[in-house]
């Protein structure tokens, strides 16, 4: 490990496989324990752990001496989506905290993580005795079975910061774990329909919506994209399914492709969403389907095939941004906030035992991003897990859905997710906080905001918005708004992130923001809270 304080040797380790649980203290470089062999070795990158195991192996367990200061602050990530729950606390041994972790003490702020596209789930605990890092290899739900392969399972690294802010000194650990991101190649904004249509709309809809987005951008060089999401399949049904087959539209959407050519005719760029993994076509073999939840199963090469010709039509026909959606909960049935520690259930597997869990979640990104390259197609990740999709997709949608029905989902999801997500931006890919639903039912007040404070941080700003809703001045203020997200030359940050979960306080070093997020009446909330959430309040 580069940093001197974190030894690279693990004092003990523990193998959770087909023979049971066991630990041992550390003796060596390389240590069996029933029939698991791991090896870790040190080089000028971090720590780099291996496996090899001749019996189905599950978990695999490290664990450090190191005392913290009792003062210190700790941030963690999440697996995949931010669920409106990230923030820095004080140290909370039982608490998860997935991929990395920043400790900040005064003017010191050390990370410890994995570098990204690690061949496992990664999480991290911290305690007044030490560190563990755990590793989920499994297959599914079951033990992975490697056969004859040694598989690298990820880099260790920690760095520490002294003198700098802990926003900055999270951002160069986020470029430590991510030294090779593939980003957009100019800023990326524009509209996305799906918070005010919510799946009901038509090509002539879009094609009002493209109008109306091209009258907010009239003068900005680099043209916004008019994505069409949930909504356009030939199977679709409103609040009901929402999945493929993927290669034709439905009576709403008679020919995608002539709707790809009007949105760029009108000065737009076109993009589409879609589900890769559902498709209940009953002539779908058996075979092809996850056994938990009837998804298709990437690990079968046929599965593959077809998601990656799903990308090439999309592409063929103009689209030249893809948002792929729904894929870590069709691999493995839990939402990210349900994932607390583990991705998936027990005992079950993919058709291929031999991969690990997240060597089946890179192999799925991986041939959907090939697919889309050789035409210069972007990739949006949507419920998608960034620590593994980086280097496989140029943007990722951080946060779970905001809202243009009620301010108070947009408040929890959207800044949360934006403030503690946003050391990610330009080093792990482009982030995309998610929209502004311009609706009558939310006030502008609020969204002016939540635009203003996306467009400014240097993210990816889409809106969605009811063309005719917005009077001249608002247009005005959007207008400008929309203008900043094109250029992405400004970069607010948050300056109270380590006070509130919901910062309100941003500033680019030179002109300082305070934002009010509340409404007069309060915080709404739910009486079906998720059990692992118990500050949950988002009412629907």
């Amino acid at each position: 490990m580069v940093n001197k304080e974190f030894s690279v040797e693990p004092q003990f380790i523990t193998v959770k496989n087909s023979q049971g649980m066991n630990s041992k203290k550390v003796t060596g470089t390389m240590m069996t324990i029933a029939g698991t062999t791991l090896q870790y070795q040190q080089d000028a990158g971090g720590a780099n752990i291996s496996v090899q195991s001749t019996v189905p192996v599950s978990v695999i367990k490290l664990r450090w001496g190191y005392q913290f200061n009792p003062r210190a602050q700790f941030l963690a990530d999440e697996v995949e989506r931010g669920y409106g729950n990230m923030g820095w606390q004080k140290l909370t041994p039982n608490r998860i905290m997935p991929w990395y972790f920043m400790v900040n003490l005064g003017q010191r702020t050390t990370g410890f993580g994995v570098m990204t596209q690690a061949n496992a789930f990664c999480f991290w605990q911290a305690d007044p005795a030490g560190i563990t890092l755990i590793m989920d290899v499994r297959n599914g739900g079951n033990g992975v079975e490697l056969g004859d392969r040694k598989l690298k399972l990820a880099t260790i690294v920690s760095r520490s910061y002294e003198g700098e802010s802990s926003f900055a000194a999270t951002k160069e650990f986020c470029r430590v774990m991510s030294p090779h991101p593939v980003l957009p190649a100019e800023p990326v904004y524009g509209s996305n329909n799906w918070y005010y249509a919510y799946g009901k709309s038509s090509a002539s809809e879009i094609s009002s919506d493209t109008d109306y987005l091209v009258g907010l951008t009239t003068g900005i060089k680099n043209r916004p994209f008019m994505v069409i999401d949930d909504g356009w399949q030939v199977d679709h049904v409103i609040d009901g399914y929402n999945g493929g087959p993927w290669r034709a539209g439905n009576e709403a959407f008679p020919d995608m492709e002539a709707l790809a050519k009007t949105i760029t005719d009108k000065g737009a760029k076109p993009g589409i969403w879609f589900r890769p993994l559902l498709d209940h076509r009953e002539l779908i073999p058996d075979e092809w389907r996850n056994p938990i939840n009837g998804a298709l199963d990437p690990t079968v090469p046929a599965v593959l095939d077809q998601v990656k010709g799903d990308v090439d039509q999309l592409c063929k026909w103009g689209y030249r941004l893809i948002k792929h959606d729904f894929t870590t909960f069709d691999l493995f049935g839990r939402w990210g906030f349900q994932m607390r520690p583990f991705v998936s259930r027990d005992g079950w597997n993919f058709a291929d035992h031999s991969l690990t869990n997240a060597e089946v979640v890179k192999k799925l990104y991986r041939a959907i991003f090939e697919a889309a390259k050789p035409y210069h197609t972007l990739i949006l990740g949507c419920n998608t897990v960034g620590h593994l999709g980086t280097g496989l997709m140029q943007l990722a949608r951080v946060g779970d859905d905001t809202s243009g029905k009620e301010w108070e989902r947009t408040r929890q999801m959207g800044i949360n997710s934006l403030a503690f997500r946003l050391p990610q931006d330009g080093t792990f890919f482009s982030i995309d906080a998610d929209c502004v639903g311009i609706t009558d039912q939310i006030d502008w007040y609020y969204n002016r905001q939540w635009a203003q404070v996306v467009a400014e941080s240097g993210t990816v700003l889409f809106i969605s918005a009811i063309p005719g809703l917005m009077g001249e001045e608002q247009q005005k203020q959007l207008h400008k708004l929309m203008k900043v997200a094109a250029e992405q030359k400004e970069h607010f940050v948050p300056t109270d992130w380590q006070l509130i979960d919901y910062p309100a306080n941003w500033s680019d070093g030179q002109v300082d923001r305070h934002y009010d997020w509340y409404e007069p009446a309060g915080l709404s909330f739910s009486n079906d809270t998720p059990r692992s959430i118990p500050f949950y309040s988002v009412a629907h």
